[in-house]
């Protein structure tokens, strides 16, 4: 009798795309794994990511706006599930392989700092240069997650979520979702958010953008995810329709000009990154004071190294609170 993996396997050579990522062509994991009767290695990677503490964290983690008060903002949580839902969507309608693109979708801002962009911008200056989100995702799900154990996840997983932004391009169609995923859902729910701050009004957005790509958050999404599913039809590429992916450019070099430089956006961004460089600074002077799994890494990968996933795997909350703890004096007590 078959088990319930080997019935999803089957179900996949029967239903998915000839340009479909088959689960059972796997590159397999790095360390060895006994294999799972009812789920697929796909679904097992979801799994991991979302029982990760890694994955727990996002949700106090900054997306835009730093420690907003407001309860509806999105956090790196939140963008997270959107970006998950975007890219399901395509897959399911391009019938490619939509265990893969979820668990990437899941996995893909895993090692996202502190206070969004500006944490990144903070670990370039205060650790290297070379420091990126999504080559800190890949190390958090690779070495850091489960006490310095990793999650062993697919190699295609993996590739998925180190090529998920900028020039990178990752190895499956499903991979390469999650780029464009990405960018509908933080464009859209980022002019989301700043108009609900006051940053932004809906007539400010260029009055041709919205003619394209519609007026609302949802007719938005929908002209985009739609532009990539007829582009990508029956084909060996994910792409978006010309007029479409012309307009959705415009639109992300608008939203640079207007929120993401924005001075009212970005009010607290220079406090942030001088929080988290004395905060790095501290603790390569003390890195005893590191936590254990963190610190057990020192020998092979370096004091800077260490301080800088620790720093990196802190959310907003949990860094304010460590600088208080460190440098804020306290009244004495009784």
């Amino acid at each position: 009798m078959s088990t319930v993996c080997e019935m999803f396997l089957e179900r996949e050579k029967s239903t998915l795309s000839p340009y479909a990522f088959l689960t059972s062509k796997t590159r397999g994991r790095d360390n060895p794994y006994v294999p799972c009767d009812m789920r697929t290695e796909f679904q097992r990677d979801r799994d991991r990511i979302i029982h990760s503490q890694s994955f727990r964290r996002l949700m106090n983690k900054t997306q835009v706006f730093l420690s907003p008060t407001g309860d509806h903002y999105r956090t790196r949580l939140t963008h997270t599930l959107e970006v998950s839902q975007i890219a399901r969507i395509i897959a399911r309608a391009l019938r490619l392989n939509e265990d893969l693109t979820e668990a990437a979708a899941l996995g893909h801002d895993l090692g996202h700092t502190p206070f969004g962009h500006s944490g990144e911008a903070a670990m370039q200056e205060f650790f290297s240069a070379d420091f990126t989100h999504y080559k800190q995702s890949l190390r958090v799900v690779e070495k850091l997650e489960n006490e310095g154990r990793g999650l062993n996840l697919t190699w295609e997983v993996r590739d998925a979520i180190v090529n998920h932004t900028g020039k990178c391009m990752a190895s499956t169609l499903e991979g390469v979702i999650i780029k464009f995923a990405d960018r509908i859902a933080y464009i859209n729910h980022d002019i989301d958010d700043a108009c609900r701050a006051g940053i932004l009004h809906k007539e400010e957005i260029p009055r041709e953008l919205c003619e394209i790509l519609g007026e609302t958050h949802s007719k938005r999404i929908n002209t985009m995810v739609t532009s990539v599913i007829e582009a990508s039809t029956d084909k060996n590429e994910i792409r978006m329709m010309p007029e479409v992916q012309a307009a959705t450019d415009r639109l992300r070099a608008f939203m640079f000009e207007a929120v993401y430089t924005n001075p009212v956006a970005k009010s607290q961004d220079s406090r942030a990154k001088e929080m988290l460089g004395q905060l790095f600074g501290h603790f390569v002077k003390y890195p005893e004071q590191l936590p254990n799994h963190y610190r057990s890494n020192i020998e092979t990968d370096g004091v800077e190294r260490c301080v800088c996933d620790f720093i990196s795997g802190m959310t907003d909350r949990y860094a304010i609170e460590t600088y208080k703890e460190l440098f804020i004096p306290r009244a004495w007590s009784n």
